[in-house]
């Protein structure tokens, strides 16, 4: 009877240990798959690296099968004894040890499963205007994700608001812009100026965490639409004479946030 209850926490402390590293693998594995089949998982990863994390999340799943093969505390008993051995022959660290190691799985199991319960419960969303506002210091011009700008091609209609960002940061010669065509897409952030707003959009390169914004000015009234509003502009480049460049529109059309919000 003794060894009975004797057994049951560690039976429980196996339990814990096995969804703390198995069931929400499983978990967070099942939710990147079912994301990159909706078509969401863009949310947080660039496109590229999507088939990266479902090869990893297969991998997990069928590790997480195979594991069922191994009875439940075995892939804690190593077999060996690492404590020191009292008079009677007793381990006399080990209740220290255990109750730590129990401790600290249910501690990161709390704080992991919260985690994962948010991923469930939360609706996957693209990134906020606000942090795109609180980034927008941010030292460095930005290159639509690209280590290297391509600067000065000739079919300048391929261009994202990462890439004209880019170029009105850096363009030596700005004049030679001058009257090109354009059309962005973006949401609106305030500009520098009362008849100016900012067309933003933010920039990934591998994932969400690296995400920055990139930002092109353009010839609105700043009340004409709403900070966060996603607009469609079309229109041309226009040189000032301070060598600065803005976007002077054509055409506005308020639109709903696009299904990939983001630009890589």
């Amino acid at each position: 009877m003794a060894e009975s209850h004797a057994s049951a926490p560690s039976r429980w402390h196996a339990i814990g240990s096995r969804w703390l590293g198995l069931g929400l693998a499983v978990v967070i594995s099942v939710v990147t798959i079912g994301l990159a089949v909706t078509g969401r998982l863009t949310l947080y990863i660039s496109p590229e690296s999507i088939w990266f994390a479902c090869v990893g999340a297969v991998v997990v799943l069928i590790g997480a099968i195979w594991s069922f093969t191994i009875p439940l505390g075995e892939e804690t008993d190593h077999g060996h004894d690492h404590g020191h051995v009292d008079a009677d022959g007793k381990d006399a660290a080990a209740p220290r040890r255990r109750t730590l190691s129990i401790v600290g799985t249910v501690s990161a199991g709390v704080i992991a499963s919260g985690v994962v319960v948010a991923a469930l419960v939360l609706p996957p969303a693209s990134l906020s205007v606000e942090l795109a506002m609180s980034r927008a210091g941010a030292d460095g011009a930005l290159f639509a994700g690209a280590d290297t700008p391509t600067l000065g091609v000739a079919d300048t209609t391929t261009f994202g608001i990462g890439e004209w960002s880019s170029v009105f940061a850096t363009a030596s010669r700005p004049e030679t812009y001058d009257g090109q065509a354009v059309t962005l897409t973006g949401f609106v952030t305030p500009g520098g100026e009362s008849d100016a707003v900012n067309l933003t959009r933010m920039i990934i390169t591998h994932c969400v965490i690296d995400a920055q914004p990139a930002a092109v000015p353009v010839s609105l009234e700043a009340g004409d639409y709403g900070t966060g509003q996603w607009i469609e502009v079309t229109g041309t480049i226009k040189a000032d004479s301070d060598g600065s460049l803005r976007v002077v529109p054509t055409s506005v059309v308020a639109i709903d946030e696009p299904g990939d919000p983001y630009e890589y």
